[in-house]
């Protein structure tokens, strides 16, 4: 039973008003009125007014890792801004004090953005293993299996990118812990959709993206580091604003960097980003993860059973506690599909031959009737 106003939700989403149907959240989410408001107001600001206004974004950037605390179960401290999952991954690959030999354990449905930072350490020595799926799917006792003397990292996709099979990251966090491996989490596909604690799923390192189902702009996302996995680190990169008390001493250079994640924000940061991940946040938040998550999944069950009635082959489609937000479908001749969805302004994505859906709270089972109404030819 759906416990909030989702017509109220859904008027923050002009897009809606264009006709779309919008089912493409896995890949790029629309921005709402409340982004498009704050945005327009710090672009005045700085067109008009306030040119300078450095120091009015301090607080929105404060509460804004407020925000990704009360999301993942962290503290602010713990929290960095980045740019994207890609550079975010790279702090966690760039400083640890790799020895030849070394290995890591990924498996082969990971997303790119989730390999190569991993892979560029082969060149200092370190193996990349790759556990195979089943059916899409990355049990922990396959990566149990894969683990060695030498094995210093796990990393993973919390939600992966095409099957969207939703990682059981309790079992691998405990796994990880009785081996005295680190645990590496790309949040992309589920922060802002499903549950994420990183203190009772034991991760070390978190790193996501904002622009899918946390709502914001491309260009802005965020890192958490542990304190334990933060004293592990040797830092790659140094900047200006990594030091403590950057702003009081300019010329009294000092290899002195904050005692918190903040190091490792390196210099200016993307102003226009963090308002908007403030925005978005504030109204993921209000709306509540559990309740995002239980419609997602209701929506998923629907969209399910829908396909089941004529024998489409779905990517995953077991246990609610394996899903989270994507369903991937097989048609034949996914591209043709998808530009008959796109002529019907169904937006979906096209991801390995598979037709990828992937709905968010404010979508209802009218909009999954159209996707499936769509590929009957309906």
């Amino acid at each position: 039973m759906l416990r909030y106003d989702i017509d109220a939700y859904r008027s923050l989403f002009p897009v809606i008003k264009t006709g779309t149907v919008y089912l493409n959240h896995a890949a790029t989410s629309p921005l709402s009125t409340k982004v498009v408001a704050a945005v327009n107001k710090y672009l005045d600001e700085r067109s008009e007014t306030r040119v300078d206004n450095f120091g009015s974004q301090i607080g929105i950037a404060k509460e804004t890792k407020e925000y990704i605390a009360r999301l993942i179960n962290s503290t602010p401290d713990r929290i960095a801004f980045c740019d994207n999952t890609s550079n975010a991954i790279n702090i966690l690959a760039s400083g640890m004090e790799w020895r030849d030999g070394d290995r890591i354990i990924l498996n082969d449905m990971e997303f790119p953005a989730n390999v190569y930072p991993f892979l560029n350490l082969k060149r200092r020595g370190v193996e990349v293993d790759f556990v195979k799926s089943r059916g899409g799917k990355i049990l922990p006792e396959d990566i149990e299996a894969a683990l060695t003397n030498r094995t210093r990292l796990v990393s993973i996709s919390h939600v992966q990118f095409l099957s969207g099979y939703r990682a059981d990251l309790e079992s691998i966090g405990e796994l990880c812990r009785q081996h005295g491996i680190l645990f590496s989490v790309d949040a992309i596909q589920s922060a802002g959709v499903v549950p994420i604690d990183v203190q009772r799923m034991e991760i070390d390192f978190l790193a996501t993206g904002g622009q899918k189902w946390l709502m914001a702009p491309q260009g802005i996302g965020f890192a958490f580091v542990s304190e334990k996995t933060q004293a592990m680190l040797n830092q790659a990169y140094l900047g200006w604003t990594s030091i403590r008390n950057f702003f009081g001493d300019f010329t009294r250079y000092r290899m002195d960097p904050d005692e918190n994640a903040r190091r490792y924000e390196n210099g200016t940061l993307n102003q226009i980003g963090i308002l908007s991940l403030h925005e978005t946040l504030a109204t993921l938040l209000d709306v509540g993860i559990d309740q995002i998550e239980e419609h997602i999944l209701d929506l998923g069950d629907h969209l399910i059973a829908e396909l089941h009635k004529f024998g489409a082959p779905i990517f995953v489609d077991g246990e609610r506690s394996e899903r989270a937000g994507i369903i991937s479908v097989k048609v034949d001749d996914a591209d043709r599909m998808f530009a008959r969805l796109s002529k019907a302004k169904i937006e979906v994505s096209v991801r390995e031959g598979w037709i990828r859906v992937s709905p968010h709270f404010y979508n209802t089972e009218s909009d999954i009737l159209a996707f499936v109404d769509a590929i009957n030819g309906r």
